[in-house]
């Protein structure tokens, strides 16, 4: 009778084409299971044996041949032996030509000799569940592929090296410690040793805030993280003609947006990406904001402007653009009032044309000339930095995370006030193993499968 524990990562052989859809110098297909050596030994030409870690130059047979002499590519093959592999089991890497009618070949070769095409994130759930990566790491992985800038793969390479977990396990030992201490206590107390004093109430406290200081700097990382890991988005609003257009192109350092002296050029929003002190952002132009007294906009810049309250709503950061030659309105203040709160800025543009010295406070720039754009630059980068490094080893970067932590946060708390009013130490342990469940959880060490399969699915196939 089969084991019903045995999961089928320990049974079965998986498959994929690990190199991106499409033709190359070089692709691979990847294979893990128990399976793995004796599939590839069977559709390649291989004269040595599959050592551990050693590259060996083979070729790969042509299907159609019955007697085994034809290839159709030559390939290196390298094999990881379990247990010092990717997914801590049997691995092989065949590196072919990147042409997808060999790559396919070699696919549905390995699937006729029973290897089964792997769903997405399978290898890196492989390895999750072998000990290789705590949940983290394997996240990690993930956003290192999806890295758009240099700042962002440095990031994603602390994560996978453990940073997020080097960080938490301060708190973890203070949590266990706790622990450890309180049900100590109850076993004396049971065993009516009245020469043994329990845990007192100033010392579990201290304990509970040595253990809550560092989570709730992490759970203020979060803002930071996330900015790295998804980016940013900055709209740039405010009447027409006042240069906003003018100031992305700066801000691009190209002209992306079409630029006249006519008001109201811009019909539409116009996204483009770029990356500011290792932040991926997303730049939005958008249609001037008519105010009280301007023309009517006709129906196509109406529906322009519509869109532009859209994305005026949903940035991180938004930029108000005005024309420095004439006076701010009483509707270009209310619009600045109604951003009190969220991150902002106000930039007095064309000041190479001002009649008057503006106030030496003023954010003020020339997208004609190129006067303070780098002022700008670093005034975005300090708005989005809000005071803190973003890329700050260990730092929360997804809503996942940031619910494990804030779970954590809340028990601890509950513990707290449990303690504060001289509940007895069962209901203090009670919130305390809560909060140690879901501080697991962080890592991977309590997730439930629907989560775990859940964060692989966003995975490539092959990783």
């Amino acid at each position: 009778m089969a084991d019903s524990n045995i999961n089928p990562w320990q049974t079965d052989t998986i498959v994929a084409v690990s190199t991106p859809p499409g033709r190359g110098g070089i692709g691979i297909v990847r294979l893990s299971g128990p399976q793995s050596v004796f599939i590839a030994r069977h559709l390649l030409r291989i004269v040595a044996p599959l050592d551990h870690a050693h590259a060996h130059f083979a070729r790969v047979l042509d299907p159609d041949d019955a007697t085994k002499a034809a290839t159709i590519d030559d390939a290196i093959v390298t094999a990881f032996l379990a247990p010092q592999s990717y997914t801590g089991e049997d691995l092989v890497e065949i590196a072919a030509h990147g042409s997808p009618v060999v790559l396919d070949v070699i696919l549905q070769q390995a699937l006729a000799l029973g290897a089964r095409l792997a769903n997405a994130g399978e290898f890196t759930q492989r390895a999750f569940h072998s000990g290789k990566l705590d949940l983290t790491q394997a996240e990690a992985v993930h956003d290192l592929i999806a890295a758009q800038t240099l700042d962002q793969a440095r990031v994603a390479a602390q994560q996978l090296g453990g940073a997020m977990s080097r960080r938490v396990a301060p708190a973890k030992d203070s949590l266990l410690h706790l622990i450890a201490l309180l049900e100590a206590g109850m076993d004396f107390a049971s065993g009516e040793l009245d020469d043994v004093d329990v845990v007192a109430p100033k010392q579990i406290a201290a304990e509970i805030e040595e253990t809550r200081a560092p989570l709730q700097q992490l759970a203020d990382s979060f803002r930071h993280g996330q900015l790295m890991r998804s980016g940013a988005a900055l709209a740039l609003v405010g009447r027409p003609n006042a240069g906003k257009s003018s100031i992305f192109n700066r801000l691009l350092d190209r002209n992306r947006a079409i630029v006249t002296p006519i008001p109201g050029t811009t019909r539409d929003t116009v996204e483009e990406s770029l990356a500011l002190g290792g932040i991926p952002i997303r730049l939005i132009d958008t249609a001037g904001l008519r105010m009280e007294g301007d023309a009517a906009a006709d129906e196509a810049e109406r529906l322009g402007i519509a869109r532009s309250h859209e994305a005026l709503a949903d940035a991180d950061l938004v930029l108000v653009i005005h024309d420095a030659t004439v006076a701010l309105s009483d509707e270009e203040r209310r619009l600045a009032a109604t951003l009190e709160g969220r991150p902002h800025l106000l930039v007095y543009n064309k000041i190479d044309l001002a009649a008057e010295a503006l106030d030496h406070d003023a954010l003020a720039t020339s997208a004609l000339t190129g006067q303070g754009i780098d002022a700008l630059r670093a005034a975005i980068l300090q708005q989005l930095q809000a005071g803190g490094a973003l890329a700050d080893a260990g730092a929360l970067n997804n809503l996942r995370q940031r619910q494990a932590i804030s779970a954590t946060l809340h028990a601890l708390e509950a513990a707290r006030e449990a303690n504060a009013v001289g509940l007895p130490h069962e209901i203090i342990l009670m919130d305390l193993h809560a909060a140690l469940r879901s501080l697991d959880s962080l890592t991977g060490a309590t997730t439930p499968d629907d989560i775990l399969g859940l964060i692989f699915s966003t995975f490539c196939i092959g990783k």
